[in-house]
């Protein structure tokens, strides 16, 4: 399944557009944040529409990231905004951001080896995920709908009874971002989630993010182009922690700035 370039993506909003001026899933603005004197992201502002896939890509040490932990509140931004449907998330502590509807996934997956594909959902549930929610938690009907309803979506529909460990590196990694989708955010952010794929995993895992933006919109880190081309809506280009470039796949792969330093290597 190809990625759908939708016609208003082949035009990337301005850098620096006022979130104000759209309702914006997500809006970064001015983001900042110093390490010991050292930026590593500088003055980045980008926006995400509801329903976009949109791919941030750059060389090593460009603070693609930092971005993301910026976002969920796992590193605080030295100065800047992060309005997620006009909710400012830097004062935000993790949990709470993931509360909003924020989910973040890492390179590594962060899956139970020792439960079954079925347990391994279940447990994310967002029903059980509470202290008084996982007293009276109960495998229900609905429990049980959802669970094989985002199996399916997947691709783990015949694994439900495998215990975890026995998956293969990309079915792990999907049952991670299945783990995330039980929750239903409405803002999925991945960090290279094709990395050590094979190459019919990593059809499958576009297939599975152009499905799965329909009420979301997912944020991703990725080196593998031919995988960027298949599922980007718009790209932004990091470069030394700050924007370089940005728009559709197509403008950006052309921008002779972005081949200099990235693409060009």
């Amino acid at each position: 399944m190809n990625a759908a370039i939708l016609p208003s993506a082949l035009s990337a909003t301005p850098i620096g557009t006022p979130a104000d001026e759209k309702n914006f899933l997500l809006a970064v603005e001015a983001l900042t944040v110093s390490f010991d004197g050292f930026k590593a992201v500088n003055d980045v502002s980008f926006y995400v529409d509801p329903d976009e896939i949109r791919v941030i890509i750059g060389p090593n040490g460009a603070g693609k990231t930092t971005v993301l932990d910026l976002i969920c509140g796992r590193t605080k931004a030295s100065s800047g905004s992060i309005k997620y449907k006009g909710q400012e998330l830097t004062k935000l502590s993790e949990s709470a951001i993931v509360q909003a509807g924020v989910g973040r996934k890492f390179q590594t997956p962060s899956i139970y080896d020792d439960l079954t594909v079925f347990e391994n959902l279940e447990i994310s549930f967002p029903r059980g995920r509470s202290v008084f929610g996982a007293l009276t938690f109960k495998r229900d009907a609905e429990v049980r709908d959802r669970i094989h309803e985002i199996a399916q979506t997947i691709f783990l529909k015949d694994q439900l009874d495998e215990r975890a460990e026995f998956l293969s590196h990309g079915q792990k990694q999907w049952l991670e971002i299945g783990m995330l989708l039980i929750q239903d955010p409405e803002l999925l952010m991945l960090d290279e989630p094709v990395a050590g794929m094979s190459v019919g995993e990593r059809i499958k895992t576009a297939e599975l993010l152009n499905q799965i933006i329909k009420g979301r919109s997912v944020l991703v880190i990725e080196h593998d182009m031919k995988f960027v081309e298949d599922i980007a809506h718009r790209v932004t280009v990091l470069h030394q922690g700050k924007v370089l470039s940005e728009g559709s796949m197509e403008r950006v792969k052309n921008d002779p700035k972005v081949v200099e330093v990235y693409l060009g290597h």
